[in-house]
């Protein structure tokens, strides 16, 4: 059999097998012919259209060319390059931007791990200012307490039954200094450190520490009894001393606390845009436009057919191409 009837048999074999939807047979035939006869047109188009059909636009685009380079008045060919390359850099736009939704997304969970974190946060130092605000009220009742016991015309009996009043607040105040949240120390020597935001940046919250023992920063003092105690004037006075200290240290860690909180709040807030504009970006990206959607469904429609009619107009070409090159 000569190389070219075998060659036009393996064409239209390979039609009608694209015809059937069976692209992969199909390929495999025109490639078999192409071997026979090297660069010819109508096998190279035929080939295109396999390759459109079965998805692979840039096979498609370097078969349409390959028919074009050497019958350029192919114009089939050419309406169907046309096609293809229109398909294809949609195709490269929507992997550039299905690769930039992810990132997006990823970036919109990462920014929301670092919000719960940031919420977290907020409630510990929130617990914190309720506890400190506990202690306060204590001060003050123990302060009272402190100068009624000065009272000259006070008994001892008098004193005794402000002692255990003052002693239970000591014991109180004590005890909220050794208070959790969520299993973690409220009150420690040194700040927690919270990621905020989806980089990984951290910030150390500044630490309040009810346990120290040192005057210008603890509580310490105001609850051991041998240097704060209300038995009498003397030891009342000296009590008196050492709450008005300890009432300012408290001042001093409301207001850490405080700044914490507004700390805390202000970038939870800026986290909170920051996840809207991520997910309208990511929206711009992944939602579908419908009204431009059903335009180009409709277009690409109108190219399915005509890339039928191309492929059942093929079927008069292959003898008069095959004359042509033979």
């Amino acid at each position: 059999m000569p190389s070219e009837e075998k060659a036009n048999k393996l064409l239209q074999l390979g039609i009608e097998l694209a015809k059937a939807g069976e692209m992969d047979e199909a390929l495999k035939l025109f490639g078999e012919a192409l071997d026979i006869v090297p660069g010819n047109p109508v096998v190279n188009y035929n080939c295109g259209l396999a390759q459109q059909q079965a998805g692979s636009i840039e096979a498609a685009v370097i078969a349409y060319r390959a028919a074009i380079k050497v019958l350029p008045e192919f114009t089939e060919a050419r309406i169907n390059l046309s096609c293809a390359l229109k398909l294809y850099w949609r195709f490269s736009e929507a992997l550039e931007a299905a690769e930039r939704a992810i990132q997006l997304e990823a970036q919109v969970n990462r920014t929301s791990a670092a919000k719960d974190n940031i919420a977290n946060a907020n409630s510990f130092s929130l617990s914190q200012d309720g506890f400190l605000q506990n202690v306060q009220t204590a001060l003050e009742r123990m302060s009272e307490l402190s100068v009624v016991a000065q009272d000259a015309t006070k008994s001892d009996k008098d004193r005794s039954n402000y002692a255990v009043e003052f002693s239970r607040l000591q014991n109180y105040i004590s005890d909220i200094g050794a208070k959790k949240y969520n299993g973690t120390t409220l009150f420690a020597s040194s700040g927690q450190v919270v990621t905020i935001d989806s980089d990984a940046a951290i910030f150390t919250m500044n630490a309040v520490d009810l346990t120290s023992s040192t005057v210008t920063s603890g509580l310490a003092n105001i609850y051991n009894s041998s240097s704060s105690a209300i038995y009498n004037t003397t030891s009342s006075a000296s009590a008196l001393s050492n709450i008005q200290t300890v009432i300012q240290n408290l001042a001093d860690m409301r207001a850490k606390a405080g700044a914490i909180i507004q700390r805390l709040n202000m970038t939870e807030q800026q986290l909170s845009i920051t996840m809207e504009n991520l997910a309208a970006a990511s929206s711009r990206i992944k939602d579908v436009n419908v009204a431009e959607e059903s335009t180009n469904f409709a277009r690409q429609n109108i190219l399915v057919q005509t890339g039928a009619a191309m492929l059942a107009r093929a079927n008069v070409l292959p003898q008069s191409a095959l004359r042509l090159l033979g």
